[in-house]
């Protein structure tokens, strides 16, 4: 039987995107649940119980060197899906009562996980407001503001996640853009450092497959 290949893709990512990806693998595998196999979860494959793991590095004739992960398994005993649910969470784009379009990413379980903050003047501004988290936050740098932390120069994307204590003691994210704006906060405190790390990891997973559904407010 001669092979075939269901998907592939190769693109130039921050050093810190392909680390979100890679915990996003390492969480699925971790939970026994499909491991996604793009980043935007639409193709997603469920390894049996002990695959076989390969890693090679390798210099080329070139000068590049490459690194290279590969799982393999036997066809029947793990599914490949490649419609799946790209993500657990939805972005709802809803008009509210003084007539400003926002966003809000819902997760699967019901919990508004991020939105905007913000209204916008107009549908289409609001589509661009969150098509720039979708953009951004996966590889985001991720800066503790009570350490007085600074995003690394290199690698991230055009946005750092911001963790900071508010004035009644609760932790907070926001999603700060390169140019001053913020374009995504958690909505809510949490309360402890972890858990608001966790929530903004969370829409580092599900933001940039989530789809976009118009709502009523």
């Amino acid at each position: 039987m001669s092979e075939e290949t269901i998907h592939e893709s190769k693109r130039s990512r921050s050093r810190q995107a392909i680390a979100t990806y890679f915990r996003r693998i390492a969480d699925a595998l971790g939970r026994g649940e499909p491991v996604p196999a793009d980043e935007e979860g639409t193709v997603t494959v469920d390894p049996d119980a002990e695959p076989e793991l390969g890693v090679e590095v390798e210099r080329g004739a070139d000068g590049s060197v490459s690194l290279a992960v590969e799982m393999e398994w036997p066809e029947g005993d793990g599914d490949v899906d490649t419609d799946a649910a790209a993500s657990k969470a939805t972005f709802e784009l809803y008009e509210d009562a003084a007539d400003q379009w926002r966003w809000r990413l819902v997760h699967d379980n019901g919990n508004v996980i991020a939105d905007g903050g913000e209204g916008y003047a107009s549908k289409a501004n609001a589509e661009k407001g969150l098509a720039s988290v979708k953009r951004n936050a996966p590889g985001a740098h991720v800066v503790d503001e009570s350490k007085d932390e600074a995003a690394p120069e290199e690698g991230g994307s055009n946005a750092t996640f911001e963790l900071f204590a508010d004035a009644a003691s609760e932790w907070r994210w926001r999603l700060a853009h390169d140019n001053g704006n913020v374009i995504a906060d958690g909505g809510q405190g949490y309360s402890s450092k972890q858990k608001a790390k966790q929530g903004l990891r969370s829409v580092q997973a599900n933001a940039p497959g989530a789809a976009v559904e118009e709502t009523d407010e």
